[in-house]
């Protein structure tokens, strides 16, 4: 069929309104909001407009508190790294790393009473390196079997060296053991594992296991004051944070230069069992600011009430001093010992705290919450 020119013009116009119906149709279907996506059909201009503003506000509320979090809390965010970069479990039980001993001596002087080593492990063919911190412990697997017939279980020990080892290299971990004897039926019973260590020679190989501990770390700040409690080998984690405060060689190869105010209390029976009392004294004489070494000597020394002078009574002749650095927030309390040596410091800080109106009892968790007051005891 054929239409004229008049007719088609007229046809044209009669489909006028409904093209323009189909344009709003499609505008509406095809309406994208601030957000990108499409407005549903059923949204009058109105509706889309109300969805404008309420898209706008949520984007800009969530964009808010993202730019507090980058501005703010900079110092958290630094220290994370720092805690996530600590080694744990590098080594474990069913898969030790072998260490060869590189050195073993006696730590105790003439007229010391028990027998006590420094016993020092290379690690360079670790893989991977079996790397730590000061403050943490490794385990060791005593060579040989029990009375049953199986392998003998780990012994954790406290590291006595830095992170870069006693000869700086970073190569090499230190322990500060005790031989355990005790009588058992009039029988002197000797340690497994205590008395494998002492005995031990160099270049014969060793099981270690670890790192493992978070407990007892040093804090990260320059400023931090460190009051410390140790008997006997406990004074292993102090000799690593002392080492890693004041000895030059250390001090020339770290980052963290140590500015607070260290405070060591170390217990023993006889001037002859104080470990590495040399090293000790000689940082308080070159960091007289900075380092103060208070020795209790139970069998030379006598208390205010005439008894003998246990670490607990050091605490209570200087009690003011200690609390006064413990309100300090910067002050951090470690003790690392013989786990009868609790009672006697609780009772001291008890008697303390109590001379200054304030209960031990609460102020104590409140430390530890605050991760201020590090104990290891065994």
């Amino acid at each position: 069929m054929a239409y004229n020119q008049t007719e088609v013009v007229l046809g044209g116009i009669a489909h006028i309104p409904l093209l323009i119906g189909m344009f709003y149709v499609v505008k509406a279907l095809m309406y994208r909001g601030t957000d990108g996506r499409l407005a549903p059909f059923s949204f009058s201009y109105r509706q889309a407009a109300q969805r404008r503003g309420s898209t706008t506000d949520t984007v800009s509320s969530a964009v808010k508190p993202q730019e507090q979090s980058t501005s703010a809390p900079a110092a958290q965010t630094v220290s994370k790294p720092a805690a996530q970069a600590i080694p744990i479990n590098l080594y474990k039980p069913k898969t030790p790393f072998e260490g060869t001993v590189q050195e073993n001596y006696s730590l105790l002087k003439e007229g010391a009473t028990g027998r006590v080593h420094h016993i020092t492990f290379d690690l360079s063919s670790s893989d991977p390196h079996l790397s730590y911190v000061e403050g943490q412990s490794i385990g060791i697997i005593p060579a040989g079997e029990d009375a049953n017939g199986k392998p003998h279980k780990l012994r954790l020990y406290s590291i006595a060296s830095t992170r870069h080892g006693d000869n700086l290299e970073g190569k090499t971990v230190s322990l500060c053991v005790r031989q355990l004897q005790y009588e058992k039926d009039g029988e002197t019973i000797n340690g497994v594992c205590s008395t494998y260590l002492c005995n031990i020679n160099p270049g014969a190989k060793v099981k270690i296991t670890g790192p493992v501990g978070k407990e007892m770390l040093l804090p990260d700040d320059e400023d931090a004051n460190v009051i410390m409690l140790a008997t006997g080998t406990g004074i292993a984690p102090m000799r690593t944070y002392l080492r890693r405060m004041f000895e030059p060689a250390e001090r020339s190869k770290n980052s963290w230069k140590f500015r607070g105010k260290a405070w060591l209390f170390m217990g023993a029976p006889y001037t002859a069992n104080l470990l590495y009392d040399n090293d000790f004294d000689r940082y308080q004489s070159d960091f007289p600011d900075n380092f103060q070494y208070t020795k209790a000597i139970s069998r030379e020394q006598q208390n205010a009430k005439g008894g003998r002078m246990y670490i607990q009574d050091k605490v209570m002749e200087h009690s003011e001093e200690i609390f006064k650095m413990i309100e300090d927030p910067k002050t951090h309390v470690y003790m690392c010992g013989l786990r009868g040596m609790e009672p006697g410091i609780d009772e001291a800080m008890t008697a303390a705290a109590s001379a200054k109106g304030i209960d031990w009892a609460e102020l104590r968790p409140q430390l530890k919450k605050a991760h201020r007051w590090h104990v290891e005891t065994y």
